[in-house]
C-alpha cells in the first residue's frame, strides 16, 4: 500500500472516529430544537414561521459551525491542540507587551473554560432526557419512568469513560453513522411529501420571520441556538482527532444529514401543526418508534462523550498552565497523546449531571440553562480568535473587523435572546461557571502568593554556593535532586537537609520544571543545564501544556548535555508547603482557606512527576498567606 493510500485510510478512520465522538452533541440537537422553538413558550406554528425558523437554523449552521468553527477557529490550533485554554494561550502570546490586555484575556479565557465545564454537565442531562422522553410519545403512561431511566443511562455513560476515547469511538462510530443515516432518511421521506419546505434555505424567510414576529421572533433565537450545541466540541476535541478528519466528517456527512432531518420535521409541521409537541419522534413511522427511542438514547450517550472528552482536555491544559491543582491523568491510548481520562473529574461530572436531571426533571425545563452555557463560550471564542488573527496571524484591522464583527453580531444576538431565560434556569450554568472560575483564579493567585512568601524567606543560590565552598560541610556519596519552582533561590529542602542532617551530597542538582504555552516542547528546549560550580548544577526541564511530565525519563536523557544520572544512587528532595490562612494582604481569608484545601487534596508532586517513592525525601515547610 502506498503512503498516499495509507494516509487516506488513516484520514477516513479518524473521520469515522470523529463522527462517533465529536458530533454526538450537535447530532442529537434535532431531538429538541424544533420542539422548543414551537413549544408552549415558542412561536405559533404557521407556514411562514416554520420556514423562518428552518432558515435561521440553516444559516446559523453555515455561519457559526461551518464558517466560524470548522473553517476559522480550528485554524487557531496550538500545535494541533484546540479548546478554549489553547486559544487563550495563543491570544496571550500575542499581547505580551500589555499587562492589562494579558489580564483581560486571562479572565475571558478562564470564564469561557468555566462555562465549558457547565456545558459538560448540562449536555449529558439534556441529550439523555430528550431521548428518553420519546417514551412519553410512544406510551404516555411511561412518562414517570423517564427520569429514573435517564439516571441509569448516565451512570453507564460515565462508567464507560475509563475505557478511553479511542475505544469509545470504535464502539460509537458505527452507531452514530446509523443515527445520521436515520436522520437523513426520515427527513428525505417527509421532504418528498412537502417539497415546498426547501424554500427555507432562502435567507429571505429568516429576515421575514424577524419582521413579522418582532420581539417574539428575536427571542426565538434562544431555541435556534439549541441547533448549534456541540459546535465548540469541534475545536475542543481537535487534539483527539485532528482538524482534517473533523472538517471532512462535518461537510461531507454530518451537516447534510442534520439539515435533511430539520427540513423533514418542518415538512411534518406544515402538514400537521399538532406535531409540534415532539416533531422528531412523530416524524418516525409508529412501527419504528421504539427502535428510534433506543437509537436516540445511544446517540444521546454519544453526544455527551464529545463534551466529556473535551472537559478532560481543557482540565489537563488548565492544570499544566497553573490554573487548577494537580490531579490524576490516565492515558487511554498509546498512539494518541490527547486521549486521556481524569477519574476525579469524571466523578464530579457524574454527580452534577445526575443532580441536574433530578432537579430540572425535563428537557424543556433544562433548555434555558443549555443555551446560556453554549453561547457564553461561543462569544468568548469569537473575541479571543479575533485577537489571534490580529496579533499572531497579522491580519489587517478591516479583515478582523469584517469577519470577527459578523461572528460577534451573531453571538451577541443569540446571547441577548437567552438573557430572558436566566431566571428560568439560565442562572445554573452562570453560577456553576462562577464557581469554577473562582476555583481557578484562587488556585493561580494562591500559588503566586506562596512563591512570593518563599522568595522573601529564601536565600540567593549563587552566594549560598560560594559560602558553602568557604565552609564546606560533610559530603556524602551520591546525587541529590532538589525540586523547586525558584531556580535562582536555595531550595527549602536543601536548607532543611543541611540544617538537620549536617551533610551535602557529592553532587547537587537544583531542578525546575517549566510549562510552556505550547502543547509540546521542542527537543532543543526540553533540557537546559547550567553548571554553578562546586558540584552544583541548575537543571531546567520544559514540557508543553498537553504533555505529562516524566522526570526520571527526562533525567536519563541528560547525558547528552553532560550530566549522567544513576537512579539507584540518586535521592530526590521535595519541600511540601503547609498553607496557613491569615489576614495578610493577598486574598480574602475564605479564598486562603479554599486554596489550602485544594493544596492538601492535590495529587502529590512526586506522583505527578512520576518520581519513585523509594528515592524520595519530603521535608515540610509552613507558609502563611
Amino acid at each position: 500500500m502506498s503512503s498516499n493510500d495509507q494516509g487516506n485510510k488513516n484520514l477516513y478512520a479518524l473521520a469515522l472516529g470523529a463522527i462517533g465522538v465529536v458530533y454526538g452533541d450537535i447530532g442529537t440537537s434535532p431531538l429538541y430544537t424544533l420542539k422548543e422553538a414551537f413549544g408552549p413558550h415558542g412561536v405559533a406554528v404557521s407556514h411562514d414561521n416554520v420556514l423562518g425558523v428552518l432558515s435561521l437554523i440553516f444559516w446559523s449552521l453555515i455561519v457559526v459551525v461551518s464558517l466560524k468553527y470548522a473553517t476559522f477557529i480550528m485554524s487557531a490550533d496550538n500545535k494541533g491542540e484546540g479548546g478554549i485554554m489553547a486559544l487563550t494561550t495563543l491570544a496571550h502570546r500575542g499581547v505580551r507587551s500589555s499587562a492589562r490586555a494579558r489580564w483581560v484575556i486571562m479572565v475571558l479565557g478562564l470564564f469561557g473554560a468555566a462555562l465549558f465545564f457547565g456545558d459538560s454537565v448540562i449536555t449529558p442531562a439534556m441529550s439523555v432526557l430528550s431521548a428518553v422522553e420519546g417514551l412519553k410519545v410512544a406510551t404516555p403512561a411511561l412518562g414517570r419512568y423517564v427520569v429514573p431511566i435517564a439516571v441509569l443511562v448516565l451512570f453507564a455513560l460515565f462508567a464507560l469513560q475509563r475505557s478511553g476515547t479511542a475505544r469509545v469511538a470504535r464502539v460509537f462510530a458505527p452507531i452514530m453513522v446509523i443515527w445520521f443515516l436515520a436522520l437523513a432518511v426520515l427527513g428525505i421521506i417527509k421532504i418528498a411529501q412537502a417539497p415546498q419546505v426547501l424554500e427555507a434555505l432562502n435567507p429571505y424567510y429568516a429576515v421575514e420571520f424577524f419582521l413579522e414576529n418582532g420581539r417574539l421572533g428575536f427571542f426565538a433565537l434562544a431555541s435556534v441556538i439549541l441547533a448549534l450545541t456541540g459546535a465548540e466540541a469541534l475545536y475542543a476535541d481537535m487534539g483527539h482527532f485532528g482538524k482534517r478528519p473533523i472538517r471532512r466528517a462535518w461537510f461531507a456527512f454530518v451537516l447534510p444529514a442534520l439539515m435533511l432531518n430539520y427540513l423533514g420535521q418542518g415538512a411534518l409541521l406544515l402538514e400537521d401543526p399538532q406535531a409540534a409537541a415532539n416533531p422528531f419522534y412523530l416524524l418516525a413511522p409508529p412501527v419504528l418508534l421504539y427502535p428510534m427511542i433506543a437509537l436516540a438514547t445511544l446517540a444521546a450517550v454519544i453526544a455527551s462523550q464529545a463534551v466529556i472528552s473535551g472537559a478532560f482536555s481543557v482540565t489537563r491544559q488548565a492544570i499544566q498552565l497553573g490554573y487548577l491543582p494537580r490531579m490524576e491523568v490516565v492515558h487511554t491510548s498509546r498512539e494518541t497523546m490527547g486521549q486521556i481520562y481524569l477519574p476525579w473529574l469524571n466523578r464530579v461530572l457524574l454527580v452534577l449531571t445526575v443532580a441536574v436531571v433530578i432537579g430540572f426533571h425535563s428537557s424543556t425545563n433544562l433548555a434555558a440553562a443549555y443555551g446560556i452555557a453554549v453561547i457564553g463560550t461561543m462569544t468568548i471564542d469569537s473575541v479571543l480568535v479575533m485577537i489571534v488573527a490580529r496579533r499572531i496571524w497579522g491580519w489587517k484591522r478591516w479583515q478582523v473587523g469584517a469577519l470577527g464583527g459578523l461572528f460577534l453580531v451573531v453571538d451577541l444576538a443569540f446571547l441577548g435572546a437567552n438573557l430572558e431565560k436566566v431566571e428560568h434556569g439560565g442562572w445554573f450554568p452562570l453560577v456553576l461557571g462562577l464557581v469554577v472560575f473562582t476555583v481557578m483564579t484562587t488556585w493561580r493567585r494562591g500559588r503566586e502568593l506562596v512563591i512570593r512568601e518563599l522568595k522573601q524567606a529564601g536565600l540567593a543560590l549563587k552566594p549560598f554556593i560560594e559560602s558553602i565552598a568557604e565552609h564546606p560541610p560533610l559530603r556524602v556519596p551520591g546525587q541529590a535532586v532538589f525540586l523547586t519552582a525558584q531556580p535562582d533561590a536555595v531550595p527549602h529542602a536543601l536548607l532543611h537537609n543541611l540544617k538537620h542532617n549536617k551533610v551535602l551530597h557529592e553532587q547537587n542538582i537544583v531542578l525546575t520544571v517549566e510549562w510552556l504555552e505550547t502543547p509540546t516542547a521542542e527537543p532543543e528546549e526540553r533540557i537546559e543545564l547550567v553548571a554553578l560550580g562546586h558540584e552544583f548544577h541548575q537543571l531546567t526541564l520544559r514540557y508543553g501544556f498537553a504533555e505529562d511530565p516524566d522526570v526520571p525519563d527526562m533525567l536519563a536523557k541528560c547525558e547528552k548535555v553532560g550530566l549522567t544520572f544513576d537512579m539507584m544512587d540518586t535521592t530526590f528532595f521535595l519541600s511540601r508547603e503547609s498553607i496557613v490562612a491569615t489576614d495578610n494582604r493577598g486574598m480574602a481569608k475564605w479564598r486562603d482557606k479554599l486554596f489550602a484545601f485544594m493544596q492538601r487534596n492535590a495529587l502529590p508532586a512526586t506522583a505527578f512527576f512520576q518520581i519513585p517513592g523509594n528515592r524520595l525525601i519530603e521535608l515540610g515547610t509552613q507558609v502563611e498567606i
